[in-house]
């Protein structure tokens, strides 16, 4: 028996509710979740997230087990006072993401920079998350 993809009646009406569905400030923020590129280095697990238009002082992080969480809100204003003609915009949401780690860390160590929109957070690894090497001892 193969799949059949179901399409609704009437498709262009939901593309029509899509359209003013993009319109919304609230949906805008309601939907924003914010990429990660989690990598690591010799001796940290790194973590950047774009956030530009965000203020990094309404931006919160936390680590517990190996877990970040990222959490945010971003409120924008714009107001136009012009002859005859007045309008005033609020735009606002919160953000929330959450992302396992690829090695244990030691997240009191953590340190986060925000620059040109990025937000960088540098984690220690923990030693025994650190590869080691062992020479091997040959005996004759």
């Amino acid at each position: 028996m193969s799949i059949v993809r179901w399409t609704p009646m009437f498709p262009a009406l939901e593309e029509f509710d899509k359209f003013f569905d993009d319109f919304s400030p609230m949906n805008r923020m309601a939907n924003f979740v914010p990429a990660l590129d989690v990598y690591q280095t010799k001796d940290d697990v790194v973590v950047e997230a774009p956030l530009a238009g965000i203020d990094p002082a309404k931006v919160s992080i936390s680590i517990e087990n190996d877990v970040l969480t990222i959490e945010g809100q971003s409120e924008h204003k714009s107001e136009v006072d012009e002859k005859n003609y007045y309008r005033k915009e609020v735009r606002c949401g919160s953000f929330h993401r959450s992302v396992a780690l690829p090695a244990a860390v030691n997240g009191d160590k953590a340190k986060a920079t925000y620059e040109k929109g990025v937000l960088k957070i540098s984690i220690p690894k923990e030693e025994r998350a650190k590869p080691k090497t062992v020479k091997v001892e040959i005996k004759d």
